[in-house]
């Protein structure tokens, strides 16, 4: 959620950016709030007016009562009944432009970098480097879901039967194996200073409002049916929430977290659920990374982030290459924000195993998390987060990379002590 103060001095700037993001829709939601936060303030000042002179009068009744004029008093306090059946009219409208306003101002996006690519959808995002070599080997690769089937590690059948499609049974080597990158990953963060945590893995609605957009609430999240709570998406939806309604202290930040937790998602849209594979399914787990700062530190902790991703699949032998989101692409709440793509030489491609972004100070807003600084202001925080690790889908890339000819699966020197020091998976 942006600072109303852009919409009272800069309108053009914000419908501008919505241009930016191709949500021509919302433009006239600008011209609304705006109008509606003068309305808010006329009626505020009306009932602050009219509480300062209901209180003058209580005062003069109370001196008339002390001198027995009690007719004059009677008149008095008619005005006084009056006035505040007024005060409570204009503090009803007070609420109800609040209300309005407050849901209008979460449907506009958050302003985007100046440097965000322009373009309309994920086809305009922007290659910017690559780590490692992009190999083909001599040899077939088989699919990633017959690779997990070849070592008996894989059966969607009967989790179809169990659970429907978009839900997997992962055994044995490729089982250990899921598990074994999820504690290094987890060990490679606390190594980076990150405190590690596991959140609750169900969420509130008010917490949920506070860390995504609408749109993306009704396309990915599970709702608890006859509660007030949804199964998290991403564990960063619980570790920021953490902090709702906290007024930090500033020697506490940055806040740098890293946490566990399986993952939920509805999956609604053009690209559905895979019917075969891992890739995109309903169930997940991963390891993510969350970051709490102060405004001016926001951009090069973001740096920091998704390099962090590049060391960690580069340890694991695994070729990446970062991506700029552009304008289309972002998240409303986003101001910035980069996939870190891994090479498939199986596609001969590269796809999405990371995404790291930068909120600046648009999921505080809507929590209220804010930090006392030096001279007393209380100051909105910045909120970042990125994917750590998030297999089974990191596995695909993990398989196809370290898939050799006679079938088996080198493990990288890095997560050896995880496997028990096996330098491979052979199958039995």
């Amino acid at each position: 959620m942006i600072d109303i103060e852009l919409i009272r001095k800069n309108r053009e700037l914000v419908k501008e950016n919505i241009k930016k993001k191709f949500q021509d829709q919302k433009i006239s939601l600008v011209d609304s709030v705006y109008e509606e936060d003068i309305l808010l303030r006329e009626t505020q000042a009306k009932a602050d007016q009219l509480k300062g002179n209901r209180n003058k009068l209580s005062e003069q009744i109370g001196i008339l009562m002390r001198e027995k004029k009690e007719n004059e008093a009677a008149t008095l306090k008619e005005q006084v009944t009056q006035m505040k059946k007024e005060i409570e009219t204009l503090e009803e409208k007070e609420n109800q432009l609040r209300a309005s306003i407050k849901s209008k101002m979460m449907m506009i996006p958050n302003i985007i970098a100046e440097d965000v690519p322009i373009g309309k959808n994920d086809s305009c995002n922007v290659e910017e480097k690559r780590f490692g070599e992009a190999y083909v080997p001599p040899y077939e690769i088989p699919y990633h879901a017959d690779i997990m089937e070849s070592f008996n590690g894989l059966d969607k059948d009967a989790a179809g039967r169990v659970s429907g499609n978009g839900f997997y049974y992962l055994m044995g080597d490729v089982a250990r194996l899921h598990s074994a990158v999820l504690a290094y990953a987890r060990d490679f963060m606390i190594e980076k200073g990150f405190i590690y945590c596991i959140p609750p893995f169900m969420i509130h609605s008010d917490a949920v409002d506070g860390v995504m957009s609408f749109e993306e609430k009704d396309n990915m999240m599970y709702k608890i049916e006859g509660e007030d709570l949804y199964l998290i998406g991403t564990s960063e939806h619980s570790m920021i929430a953490k902090f709702k309604d906290q007024i930090l202290k500033e020697s506490d930040l940055p806040i740098t977290m890293t946490s566990y937790s399986p993952c939920f998602r509805k999956e609604v849209g053009a690209h559905g659920i895979e019917e075969r594979g891992v890739y995109r399914i309903h169930q997940f787990e991963k390891q993510e990374m969350i970051v709490i700062c102060k405004p001016e530190d926001s951009d090069a902790w973001y740096e920091k982030m998704w390099n962090y991703s590049v060391e960690l699949f580069r340890n694991l032998d695994i070729p990446v290459r970062k991506l700029v989101c552009c304008s289309g692409d972002l998240a409303d709440l986003k101001y910035r924000s980069c996939d870190i793509e891994a090479w498939s030489p199986r596609q001969q491609k590269y796809f999405e195993v990371c995404s790291c972004s930068n909120l600046t100070d648009a999921q505080a807003r809507r929590l209220s998390i804010r930090y006392k600084n030096q001279d007393g202001t209380k100051v909105y925080a910045h909120t970042l987060n990125n994917t750590v690790i998030a297999p089974p889908r990191m596995l695909i890339a993990f398989l196809e990379n370290n898939y050799q000819e006679d079938g088996t699966i080198l493990i990288p020197e890095a997560l050896r002590p995880y496997m028990g020091g096996k330098e491979k998976i052979e199958k039995k």
